[in-house]
Formats: C-alpha cells, sequence, structure tokens
C-alpha cells in the first residue's frame, strides 16, 4: 500500500541501495575513517564549498548536534510554534543541549527578523535565557519555503544580534529544487552557519549529516556528535548514500518529482468540489480540508494524517517514488467518498 503521509514511508532508491552494497565488498576503518567517507567529504565540498561533515543516524540527532554546537545552558534557541525541534522531537534538543526553545507563531512557518526581534529585548538581563541561536527549517512543517532573499535578511539580523543561524534541512532537497538554485547559493551564500542535510525523507536508508560553514562551531563537534550517540562505528555505511545522492543530482532528480507530485495532487484536490487546499504548495506538502465523513474511510486506503485535529485540516506528503497513477486512484477515491 502507498500512501500520503510521509516521505518516511517511502523506500529507499535503487541507486542508494547499489552504493551500500558496494560499501559492503571489504573491510574498511571505523568510526569515520574510511575511503568512503572521505569521498563523500570530497563531494560536500565541491556542493558547498569549505565544510565540515558530521553524520547521525537520524533528524533529532542531527539537530541536537547542530544545536549543542552553537549554545551554552543559559541561552535560548528561537524557532517556529511548527518547528520539529519543538513540536516532534520529545523535548530531545531541551533535554540534551540544557537550553530553553523561544517558539515564535507565524502563519506560514517562516521567521522574519520582525517576529523575532521583541525576544531580543531582555537580552543581557541575567535573570533571563539569552538568545543566541535562530533555527528555521526548509522547507517548513508547513510545506513553505524561505526565499534566497529572505535566508540572507534572517542571516544578516541574527549576525548583527551576535546570534547563530541553524537550518533544519530534513527536505532542504525539495526547498532547493524548487527554488531551482544551488545549494551553496541556498545555504552557505546566504550566511546559514550550521545544518542538517536531510536523506532518509530523500530516498536513503539511515542517515542525515550536519553541515557546519562557521569555523566557530567546529571545535567541540565532534565530542557532541559522540556524546550525543551519533557516531556510527561502520560509518562508511551513511557515507556512501550521501555520495550517491550528490552524484548525478540525485538529490535534486527525487526532489523535483516529489514536487511535481504534489502539484499534481494539489491541482487533482482543486477539481473536487468541497474540497479546499489550505496552504500554498512550495515543495512536496499538500495541506486540505475535506468533508470531514470521508477522511476515515479514505485513510483506511491511502494512509495520511491529520495536521491539526481541531480544524480536520489533513498534510499528503509526496516522496521521490510517489506515481502519477497513485495520485489520480487516490483523487477518484476521494472523489466517490465525496
Amino acid at each position: 500500500m502507498k500512501s500520503f503521509a510521509s516521505d518516511n514511508y517511502s523506500g529507499i532508491h535503487p541507486e542508494i541501495l547499489e552504493a551500500i552494497q558496494q560499501a559492503n565488498i571489504q573491510h574498511e576503518i571505523s568510526y569515520g575513517d574510511d575511503s568512503y567517507t572521505l569521498i563523500a567529504q570530497n563531494n560536500f565540498e565541491k556542493e558547498f564549498g569549505k565544510v565540515t561533515v558530521l553524520y547521525a543516524f537520524n533528524g533529532t540527532g542531527a539537530n541536537v548536534i547542530s544545536l549543542k554546537c552553537c549554545t551554552l545552558p543559559f541561552q535560548s534557541v528561537i524557532c517556529s510554534e511548527f518547528a520539529h525541534i519543538h513540536v516532534d522531537e520529545c523535548g530531545a534538543p531541551t533535554q540534551s543541549i540544557g537550553c530553553t526553545l523561544l517558539p515564535v507563531s507565524t502563519p506560514d512557518g517562516k521567521l522574519t527578523p520582525e517576529l523575532v526581534e521583541p525576544l531580543l529585548s531582555r537580552t543581557g538581563n541575567v535573570h533571563h535565557t539569552q538568545p543566541k541561536v535562530i533555527s528555521i527549517s526548509q522547507s517548513t512543517e508547513l510545506g513553505t519555503i524561505y526565499s534566497i532573499d529572505e535566508l540572507k535578511t534572517l542571516c544578516r539580523f541574527a549576525h548583527s544580534n551576535n546570534m547563530y543561524v541553524h537550518l533544519d534541512g530534513a527536505r532542504i532537497s525539495n526547498a532547493v529544487a524548487a527554488l531551482g538554485v544551488s545549494l551553496k547559493e541556498a545555504t552557505v551564500d546566504c550566511g546559514i552557519d550550521i545544518m542538517s542535510f536531510g536523506g532518509t525523507k530523500n530516498g536513503l536508508m539511515i542517515g542525515e549529516a550536519v553541515l557546519i560553514f562557521n569555523d566557530k562551531l567546529v571545535e567541540n563537534a565532534p565530542y557532541f556528535q559522540k556524546q550525543s550517540a551519533q557516531l556510527f562505528s561502520k560509518n562508511r555505511f551513511i557515507a556512501a548514500q550521501f555520495t550517491a545522492l550528490l552524484t548525478n543530482h540525485l538529490w535534486q532528480r527525487m526532489a523535483t518529482h516529489a514536487n511535481s507530485m504534489a502539484q499534481l495532487l494539489a491541482n487533482e484536490m482543486k477539481a473536487i468540489p468541497g474540497v479546499t487546499i489550505t496552504r500554498k504548495v512550495q515543495a512536496n506538502a499538500v495541506f486540505a480540508i475535506i468533508p470531514t465523513p470521508a477522511i476515515e474511510p479514505l485513510q483506511k486506503q491511502f494512509p495520511f494524517y491529520v495536521w491539526d485535529e481541531q480544524t480536520h485540516e489533513l498534510r499528503w506528503m509526496c516522496s521521490f517514488d510517489t506515481t502519477e497513477e497513485e495520485i489520480i486512484r487516490f483523487a477518484t477515491t476521494l472523489r466517490n467518498l465525496i
């Protein structure tokens, strides 16, 4: 059964599986000192320029490592109220880094200097945590995308206030593919200090990469990785996947397909009376409201999540392996239910 619940539900791209198999042929040095990790480092440098790369098993681990690099226990992290680090990581960032998260209400999942600035009024007051990081998601949890200008503006604001910018890039491939720019143009050139580069939502079996662009954040990073239980002894099996992902623009090909499937899904839904698309479709997510009686029977045939239990807003995710036929079948089923 295919689903529209999450791009985490999707399988592994054949080119990724082949890379894992190739890494399994012979013995290699453990803990990231292997030849496959070196090759992956070179590939990341081709895309981003100078960068320190560490690996994690999952997005939560990558975010924890990143935020540990940026903060001290009395400091705080500003994020959207919808941010994965705030909503979906079971308090791991707070527990692991010892910092406070300061969630900000935002209509589209994106932060702006105007939304962040009020939280800086108590900077220097010893009775309050000191904001040190602005954490953003690209694409956001609401499927929206920061433009290049928005990213540059936010980074300039952060740096002018002695803050870092962390980017949760669980779906960075989808965002960059939609923007039509290079990975470097969408991150390093905008002023991002540190980020996670998502793999599992875009065809990998396991693994995320932590990319550190700001040299000030590098010194203790390997220790934070180990202390966070994210240092994989057989690191080559994660690194080899990223080499495949960065080869022949595989990341872009998969993300572009997922994005185009989301556009097709939205267009099909707009043609069904009683269905309302509730948010902009910019990456691979579609948010919608349908007649309530149709939700449960539709879920039984095509699993998906109810995003907001109060408004019955739904979220449908498309993946690298979503097909046009599945979307047409999904739309036909919903039309018949309505």
